[in-house]
């Protein structure tokens, strides 16, 4: 298995950064296998998500509604207002995720993107591990 760790700057508000670019240079020329993606973070996730449409606009949206950013909601409670819901957003999306490659491509669907969602504004330096396990 290889592995390859990205940093990722996220800002000072909640974001979805797109990391396809990065993966399907990772992954090319390698063959058949997969690719295992993982944010080894308490309050950031992964997801595959059309980008460029609005999505990343409606998925911040619906973790808003979902898990509101009030101080009164979260016990867990240090950290910037409403910081306890960045620590239960792992649990809707999750800290990794696995895609096929084959021939050295991602096998994606059209409008798939692999991306990093982060509501956490305390901590704005992300690691994402690339981890490629070779199917030959």
């Amino acid at each position: 298995m290889d592995t390859v760790e990205l940093r990722v700057e996220t800002g000072s508000r909640a974001c979805v950064v797109e990391l396809t670019v990065e993966a399907a240079r990772f992954v090319s020329g390698r063959g058949d296998g997969l690719l295992s993606v993982f944010v080894p973070h308490a309050t950031a996730g992964l997801a595959i998500l059309e980008v460029g449409a609005g999505s990343e606009h409606d998925l911040l949206g619906a973790l808003d509604s979902l898990l509101p950013a009030d101080e009164g909601r979260w016990v867990h409670r240090h950290g910037s207002r409403g910081h306890g819901r960045d620590h239960v957003l792992p649990a809707f999306i999750a800290p990794s995720l696995t895609v096929p490659v084959l021939a050295g491509e991602l096998a994606l669907g059209t409008w798939q993107s692999i991306v990093l969602v982060d509501t956490n504004v305390d901590n704005t330096d992300r690691r994402v591990r690339l981890s490629f396990l070779s199917g030959s």
